[in-house]
């Protein structure tokens, strides 16, 4: 099914039609994919307890596969939507890929009564096939409903969806865990998915690039034709792309092991009191800090670009630099300055989100622009958590100490490399709208 396209003249400062519903529906559809993401990481445990009760060895390791394998289809998948999406209709790919994850999701709970541990990698890898369709989809959305100078802060209410789902995911998974049993966590976020990913196929779709700086010429929109293989390699040429992903791959690699094995250790190495009561407790910081985090990135990032226009790419990597200490201050603390640390670390790990995002819509042309973000998450994803899970995993089984430390050595790495991004932005933000194949300026 094809949406109607929503051509219009754009007024430059101002969001285009149906912006605030459209913006809405794909919050709420962020939400419900960060929900059933880091619910696993509250269920682990138990999950564990039910398939391998004996505790065989490498059972953390088989653990991590099922966050493996449903990112690596996520990122093998990510560039085919990416591609779609710059051709057909986005809004009718997000619905679909909503409707698929969310089946999957619920498929994932059956698998304690049919097909055991098999049937829930695979459930958990069509997960990654669904949100492998919206993840490089939804941004590009957005970025054709908000002008430049709005981006930063439109960016940052849809991603606040990432530290509000992983807090809901945490508190949700460990509470319906509890009381009913790992399944029913799955269960619970079944239906309400079906119902967005319906009401996406009533979506209008807006014009491509009509916010871009070479929209004020050509008829009101700008100009998007069909890119061929040589203006995807313009991306790759495009330091500020390469850059912010390099440091995305870094972020994600920390955020994915914080995510998935932090409650395992606050409660087997620090004994931080239940699974129930650890999963709520992280669920509040990250929601407290990280809807924080994000939202003041977003309007921070946007507000210094009127005097820095590097701003995108300096409040990301001055941010990660500072959380990565907390990190260590973490290990070595104790309660309840341990949740101090953590809730500083992930207050200046989400600062980037919206930041980042945006430095990813505004460095690529709007024809290749899906096909850039889901480029993105194949690079950060099989540079970052489909590594991250299994290797800490198995290093936590000798030292959790050291698995950690890891995490903020990486946390580091990526705030050089944002930093070093500084020198690129204006110019690979201001030639982005003509930035094609031949016609794309050389870099220094």
């Amino acid at each position: 099914m094809s949406a109607a396209l929503d051509y219009q003249t754009p007024n430059l400062s101002a969001p285009g039609r149906g912006a605030r519903r459209a913006l809405l529906l794909l919050l709420l559809i962020n939400l419900f994919n960060y929900i059933d993401r880091y619910m696993m990481g509250a269920v682990e445990v138990p999950i564990q307890e039910h398939f391998f009760p004996t505790h065989p060895k490498y059972a953390e390791f088989r653990m991590g596969l099922l966050q493996t394998g449903f990112i690596v289809c996520y990122m093998v998948c990510a560039p085919l939507f990416g591609w779609l999406a710059d051709r057909k209709s986005r809004w009718a790919i997000v619905g679909f890929s909503v409707i698929l994850w969310s089946l999957a999701t619920g498929g994932s709970g059956l698998a304690a009564m049919f097909g055991g541990f098999t049937l829930l990698l695979v459930m958990r890898i069509l997960v990654g096939v669904g949100e492998a369709g919206y993840g490089p989809t939804a941004p590009t959305l957005i970025s054709d409903y908000y002008p430049v100078s709005r981006r930063g802060a439109m960016m940052a209410w849809f991603y606040m969806a990432i530290p509000l789902g992983a807090a809901l995911g945490y508190i949700i998974g460990g509470a319906m865990a509890q009381h009913f049993g790992w399944p029913s966590a799955f269960y619970a976020v079944l239906v309400p998915g079906l119902i967005l990913g319906a009401i996406c196929f009533l979506m209008k779709e807006p014009a491509r690039g009509q916010f871009d700086e070479a929209a004020a010429g050509a008829a009101g929109h700008m100009p998007v034709r069909r890119a061929a293989l040589a203006d995807y390699l313009v991306l790759f040429r495009t330091p500020s792309y390469v850059l912010v992903t390099a440091g995305m791959a870094a972020m994600t690699f920390a955020v994915s092991g914080i995510a998935y094995w932090l409650p395992r250790y606050i409660v087997t190495i620090r004994h931080g009191g239940t699974l129930a009561s650890a999963n709520f407790k992280i669920g509040a910081i990250t929601a407290a800090c990280g809807i924080f985090g994000t939202l003041l990135g977003g309007a921070l990032g946007d507000w210094l670009r009127r005097w820095f226009s590097s701003s995108y790419f300096l409040l990301s990597g001055i941010a990660m630099i500072i959380a990565a200490p907390f990190i260590i201050f973490m290990l070595h603390s104790t309660f309840p300055m341990v949740w101090v640390c953590i809730g500083i670390a992930e207050f200046f790990l989400f600062l980037n989100t919206g930041p980042t995002n945006t430095i990813l819509a505004n460095v690529a042309h709007p024809s290749v622009r899906a096909t850039g973000f889901a480029l993105n998450i194949f690079i950060i994803h099989i540079f970052g958590d489909a590594l991250a899970t299994p290797l800490l995993g198995r290093i936590g089984a000798y030292s959790w100490d050291a698995a950690f430390i890891m995490v903020a050595t990486v946390m580091a790495l990526a705030g050089v490399l944002w930093l070093w991004g500084c020198s690129y932005l204006q110019r690979d933000t201001e030639l982005a709208p003509r930035r094609l194949g031949a016609a794309a300026e050389p870099q220094a």
